[in-house]
């Protein structure tokens, strides 16, 4: 059966053309983003075949008993960088935990970079030797795809078009790989795959998961399901990007809901697209020109995440 997608497709390679289709695909990835949140892309220069790699030596790293898991999991790192645990994360306001574990891998710079410090390394897995590189050159290809999509939202919002580069030159960018087992009949029945939430970040590209559950929630009050259709990347605009478009551009509420009887395990991969630290998120001034008057307070992505971390559990009070 074939299916189609449910949200707005846009191809890429019009960004990349001629100057008539370029400003097209500027005002659909625009008006998608002020009308739902969430738009797919295509052709959008990730190898799906590297795609479809990281997530088996992704399902290699999960398979390993939960005591060597563990021994990537390091408290001090909140969460930022290599495993986190079933059950540790929930969402913001949601007290039951997400049925999930994930890694995290991150930004990775060079030793005299002056921002290396700010960094944690990536963690090895030396059980499964072949994780490090294939996930590196997901992250690069990720990133490459983000930056265009940004510079095109810089554009609808007219402003520079490397405004949004700009800030996540160096950035806090994390690419999370996740694994929902099957779901155990001894799961608290108020938990699902990922509860209601919004992304912290400016944007959230999300590679083919390996089966559909993702769902938004529309302005009517009901859920949209999104499916995961080979050869597209989802894209949503997260909290921060909210923040500095004063709303204009709003985070959109989503979930991965327990599909079926939950008997099947799912893997995903969302890039968590970030600015630097220091990098300021008051409203733009054209933004709050067109929405009246400013709706969020001046902060730093850095001061931003840590706030978020805290609220969702992954750093204590």
């Amino acid at each position: 059966m074939f299916l189609t997608q449910t949200i707005p497709v846009l191809d890429l390679q019009m960004f990349q053309v001629d100057d008539r289709d370029r400003q097209q695909f500027v005002m659909q990835l625009g008006h998608a983003l002020e009308d739902t949140g969430f738009f797919a892309v295509i052709n959008h220069g990730v190898d799906s075949a590297l795609i479809q790699t990281a997530y088996q030596v992704a399902q290699q790293f999960f398979e390993l008993p939960t005591a060597t898991k563990c021994q990537y999991e390091l408290p001090a790192l909140n969460g930022q960088r290599g495993f986190t645990s079933f059950g540790k994360e929930h969402a913001k306001d949601h007290a039951a935990p997400d049925l999930k574990e994930f890694w995290h891998s991150g930004r990775e710079l060079p030793p005299n970079h002056p921002l290396t410090a700010d960094y944690a390394a990536n963690l090895q897995i030396s059980e499964v030797p072949q994780f490090y590189p294939i996930i590196a050159q997901l992250y690069a290809q990720l990133e490459a795809c983000a930056i265009k999509l940004l510079q095109a939202c810089a554009l609808y919002l007219r402003e520079p078009e490397n405004l949004l580069a700009e800030m996540v030159q160096d950035g806090d960018t994390i690419l999370r790989i996740i694994h929902y087992p099957p779901i155990s009949p001894n799961a608290d029945p108020a938990s699902l795959r990922a509860a209601p939430h919004e992304d912290i970040n400016l944007i959230t590209l999300l590679c083919e998961a390996t089966d559909d559950g993702l769902e938004l929630l529309q302005r009517d009050g009901t859920w949209l399901p999104i499916r995961s259709l080979p050869g597209q990347i989802i894209v949503d605009s997260g909290d921060m990007l909210q923040q500095l478009t004063n709303g204009l551009l709003q985070s959109t509420t989503h979930r991965v809901v327990n599909r079926g009887e939950g008997r099947d395990r799912r893997f995903s991969m969302p890039f968590f697209v970030h600015p630097r630290k220091e990098v300021d998120l008051t409203p733009l001034a054209s933004c709050v020109a067109k929405t009246g008057t400013q709706q969020f307070a001046s902060i730093t992505a850095g001061a931003y995440l840590m706030q978020r971390l805290r609220e969702i559990g992954l750093v204590a009070d």
